[in-house]
């Protein structure tokens, strides 16, 4: 018997891609899972880059491999092309990438006969797909997606979002405590908002300012809702979906007394990682946030979503989902606001925000929560921070944030935030 092929950045990623187009798994839940355990920190993060990319590039990827194909190999074979072709059309060494998408073909007894097929194919695609790459459109959303955001934006907009979405993300960093001093240390740029970013960062955990807890990973939109709550030193606060803590750590920085709760065990421990690095304390609790009890001067409610609006950063999840779930998602949003409006003392605050762009998880919930709850009001003055453009507050009194806004920047995760007072 053969010994089994040795794991390499190439067969994880393909590892990867089948089992989020196959399986429809998100990668999130994979990684978890410990899929990359094998390999070395540095081919673990290069395994990640190269099934990111794939999935960004996926159509422009199989629109190069058409003309190649007379039919659709199985999806195992397309999957080592796709992964090689974007590869190639990225400066990959045609040398490398063409050898070992044949062995990888090679490997799998169904469809070892394939491999010539595999090396034909390829070396056509390294010798016209560089130069062809930058000339197709960018990657469409799928349509289950792509046709209510061009109903809520129009399609030029949506077009943006697309742009966006396939540059990926840089990485942002919220500072523990002053964010220039984190900008000059890490060689990151100072971003309106007060966030850091950094174009390439390398591995994070070797950034200066890491181990000491100077700060922590979390996308410039991300770290606005903490900002419009403006926790005070001495509050009672509840972060009600916690995980994985990027805001709580923000709340606990404020000097307030922070509650965190969370439904996900697993999600909690890295939370607790997260504040002990920082050397921030906050109060965790893992539970249903629905059935949690108290009385707190502000609510942050960041609450379970379609997650679209983080798509820069995970070209995955409108390959591994269908939109089916998010109707119970948007129920539970609303429920969840419900709740919350039952924990605010009088005179209390709630910050509600949802990572998506679709408007029936945002501007939707909070002018019906607005019509169930006589007396609750959207306070606008909340919003008017360092960064925050007024074109980008809502009819409602919200704030959209949109993957296509600083685009010279990098742009930033979709969001939607709005804080409701009684």
């Amino acid at each position: 018997m053969s010994p089994k092929p040795k794991q390499t950045a190439r067969s994880a990623a393909l590892t990867l891609l089948n089992r989020v187009l196959d399986e429809d798994r998100l990668m999130s839940e994979l990684l978890g899972q410990g899929v990359l355990q094998g390999l070395d920190p540095a081919d673990r993060a290069r395994a990640q880059r190269l099934a990111l990319d794939t999935m960004r590039g996926l159509e422009r990827a199989d629109r190069l491999l058409q003309k190649h194909l007379r039919k659709n190999p199985p999806l195992y074979v397309r999957n080592v092309l796709r992964l090689a072709t974007v590869e190639l059309c990225q400066g990959g060494d045609a040398h490398g990438v063409v050898n070992e998408a044949v062995n990888l073909t090679a490997a799998n007894k169904r469809t070892q006969a394939m491999k010539g097929m595999v090396n034909a194919v390829l070396r056509k695609i390294a010798a016209r797909g560089p130069e062809t790459w930058g000339n197709l459109r960018a990657p469409r959303l799928p349509k289950w997606l792509r046709d209510p955001l061009v109903m809520a934006y129009g399609g030029d907009v949506v077009g943006a979002f697309e742009q966006a979405h396939f540059k990926g993300a840089p990485l942002d960093l919220t500072a523990k405590g002053d964010p220039q001093a984190v900008a000059q240390a890490t060689g990151g740029d100072l971003l309106p908002t007060g966030s850091v970013r950094l174009q390439e960062p390398g591995q994070v955990s070797a950034l200066p300012g890491f181990e000491a807890g100077d700060w922590w990973v979390q996308d410039a939109a991300a770290a606005i809702p903490a900002k419009v709550l403006n926790a005070q030193p001495g509050e009672a606060v509840l972060d009600m979906c916690a995980a994985p803590g990027g805001k709580t750590m923000q709340l606990a920085a404020s000097g307030a007394d922070v509650t965190a709760i969370d439904l996900s065990a697993a999600r909690m421990e890295r939370v607790a990682e997260n504040l002990a690095r920082t050397q921030l304390t906050a109060r965790l609790i893992t539970g249903d946030a629905l059935e949690h009890q108290g009385q707190y001067d502000a609510i942050l409610l960041d609450a379970p979503c379609s997650a679209t609006g983080t798509i820069r950063r995970h070209p995955d999840l409108p390959l591994a989902k269908d939109g089916s779930d998010f109707g119970a998602l948007m129920d539970l949003q609303a429920q969840m606001i419900d709740h919350a409006l039952t924990l605010l003392k009088p005179g209390g605050r709630l910050v509600f925000c949802t990572c998506s762009l679709l408007p029936d998880e945002g501007e939707c919930q909070v002018e019906e929560a607005l019509e169930r709850h006589p007396g609750l009001k959207a306070d606008r003055a909340r919003l008017d921070l360092p960064g925050i453009e007024s074109q980008w507050i809502t009819e409602e009194g919200g704030l959209r944030l949109r993957p296509d806004y600083w685009a010279d920047k990098g742009g930033m995760d979709g969001f939607y935030i709005a804080c409701l007072t009684a």
